[in-house]
């Protein structure tokens, strides 16, 4: 099996993208369609383990990865890995920030070390990758640049440094949308919603239980896959989106529209779009379609 994309298998041929977090989840399935479509994939994050197992996979259908193991909320490590990049691979033409993390906790029991450490974690480190690929690289080439981040309309109870976090990191990509365009790189932010993927694993059972409940309140009564974020990712790195810049585009089927005067039925309407044949996440999130959305399980 071969991921099945929308897109035209040789739309990035001839093109390196950098994915951050590519060991795993959204950056997982960002990083095999990137290569599936042609692209020599450049894998960052802090487990080189992860990072091996990911271009392994790449390698063995048929596409090109590097990897870089990296801190990268360490700004000498990012000057390094963007530089080691462009050495290895001769160019940089596309960034996904997609690495990040955070843990739970009430804002009133939450150290100033620990908000800290998230906001690095979810916007330091993603700004710092951006400056050192734009100067590096794209400030003379070109290029597109894609931040992930969450949804921080209405707050993010238990969770106020990535409240904070992912705000902010929309202002900057927006802020360099601006500062950047007459470069020629263009940069926009995608907002994952709930998203089956291996990320949920790292919650507590007792959150997990919380995402479930959620997702019965959501209007299209199940979470997206990994490979609907990705998707949507991949237009933005591709000529088809050489006009939008700026933008903050988001995935998440509506769950933000959420209110408590109007119940929405149950149904089974929504089926999930699975073009990932190595998905590997909680697949009871997306509901009774099977992992590639037709009733077939494609483990």
């Amino acid at each position: 099996m071969s991921y099945r994309s929308i897109y035209r298998q040789d739309l990035f041929a001839g093109m390196v993208v950098l994915v951050t977090g590519g060991g795993s989840g959204i950056g997982r399935c960002v990083a095999h369609e990137l290569a599936s479509l042609g692209a020599t994939v450049a894998l960052a994050g802090r487990r080189m383990e992860r990072l091996e197992a990911t271009a392994a996979e790449i390698a063995e259908d048929g596409g090109k990865a590097i990897c870089h193991a990296c801190d990268l909320r360490v700004e000498d490590a990012v000057k390094e890995m963007i530089a080691d990049i462009v050495a290895r691979a001769g160019r940089l033409d596309g960034v996904v920030n997609n690495a990040g993390g955070q843990f739970t906790s009430p804002a009133a029991d939450m150290s100033t070390k620990g908000y800290e450490t998230v906001l690095r974690n979810n916007q330091v480190a993603q700004f710092t990758v951006a400056r050192e690929a734009f100067n590096q690289w794209m400030k003379d080439h070109g290029g597109a640049i894609v931040n992930i981040s969450a949804d921080p309309i209405g707050g993010m109870p238990a969770m106020v440094h990535s409240a904070g976090a992912r705000a902010g990191l929309i202002a900057v990509s927006d802020t360099l949308a601006y500062e950047w365009a007459a470069n020629g790189v263009r940069v926009n932010t995608v907002v994952p919603g709930y998203i089956a993927s291996s990320g949920m694993n790292a919650y507590t059972p007792e959150m997990q239980a919380k995402f479930a409940a959620g997702v019965k309140k959501m209007p299209l009564k199940r979470m997206g896959t990994e490979a609907e974020v990705s998707s949507v990712i991949c237009f933005l790195l591709s000529e088809g989106a050489s006009y939008v810049t700026g933008a903050c585009y988001y995935v998440h089927g509506a769950s933000s529209s959420i209110r408590q005067d109007w119940d929405i039925p149950d149904h089974t309407n929504a089926k999930p779009y699975q073009g990932f044949h190595r998905y590997n996440g909680p697949s009871a999130f997306l509901g009774d379609y099977g992992k590639d959305g037709s009733g077939e399980d494609q483990a």
